[in-house]
C-alpha cells in the first residue's frame, strides 16, 4: 500500500490531533487501517452478544452504535478528502454525530451486516487514498465549525486515528481492559 506521510500541525483542525497522535509516524496509515479492521472485526466478534448492547454510562452508545459511528465518520471524511483532493473550494459543514447515531438503529442490525458495510467502506476508503494523486495529498479544504478544514492526507490519519480513538474507548471503558 501507498506511503502517506503524517500531516504537520496546521494541516487538521485543533481537536483531530488527538486522533492523529494515535497513528504512528511510519507513513503506513493506510497498512493500519487495513490491519485494524480486522483486530477491530476480531475483538468485537469475541465478545457476548449482550456485551454489544452495553452503554458504559446514562446517555451513551452502545458498542453496535460506536461500530456505526465509526462508518459514518469515515464515510464523511473520505468524503471531504475526495472533495479536497478534487480541488473543491465551499466550506464543507460538519455533522451531528449524536443524531446521525440516534437514527442509525444499530441495535437493531445483525453484526454480520454491521461488518459487511464496515469492510466495504474500508475496503472503498483505502482504495480512495491508494489513487488519488501524490500532489492531492497536501491539498487543503475549508470548513465551517469544529471542523475548519484539512489537507487531504490529514484526514487520511484522521480516519484511521478516529477508529483507534473508538476501538481504546471499547476497550478501557466498555470491556474493562
Amino acid at each position: 500500500m501507498r506511503t502517506i506521510p503524517k500531516p504537520q500541525e496546521g494541516e487538521y483542525p485543533p481537536y483531530a490531533i488527538m486522533y492523529i497522535k494515535l497513528i504512528p509516524d511510519d507513513g503506513q496509515v493506510l497498512q493500519h487501517m487495513h490491519d485494524n479492521f480486522i483486530a477491530a472485526k476480531q475483538l468485537i466478534y469475541s465478545l457476548p452478544e449482550e456485551t454489544l448492547y452495553h452503554r458504559y454510562a446514562e446517555g451513551k452508545w452502545s458498542i453496535k452504535q460506536v461500530l456505526v459511528h465509526i462508518l459514518d465518520d469515515e464515510r464523511i471524511f473520505a468524503y471531504r478528502a475526495l472533495r479536497f483532493a478534487r480541488g473543491e473550494q465551499q466550506n464543507l459543514i460538519g455533522f451531528d454525530q449524536d443524531a446521525y447515531a440516534a437514527l442509525s438503529n444499530a441495535d437493531e442490525r445483525d453484526l454480520d451486516n454491521i461488518f459487511e458495510e464496515y469492510e466495504a467502506v474500508r475496503r472503498s476508503t483505502i482504495a480512495l487514498f491508494n489513487g488519488l494523486p501524490e500532489d492531492s495529498l497536501r491539498r487543503m479544504g475549508k470548513g465551517t465549525g469544529s471542523f475548519n478544514g484539512a489537507t487531504v492526507r490529514a484526514l487520511a490519519y484522521h480516519i484511521a486515528g478516529h477508529e483507534q480513538h473508538h476501538i481504546n474507548l471499547i476497550k478501557e471503558l466498555y470491556l474493562g481492559r
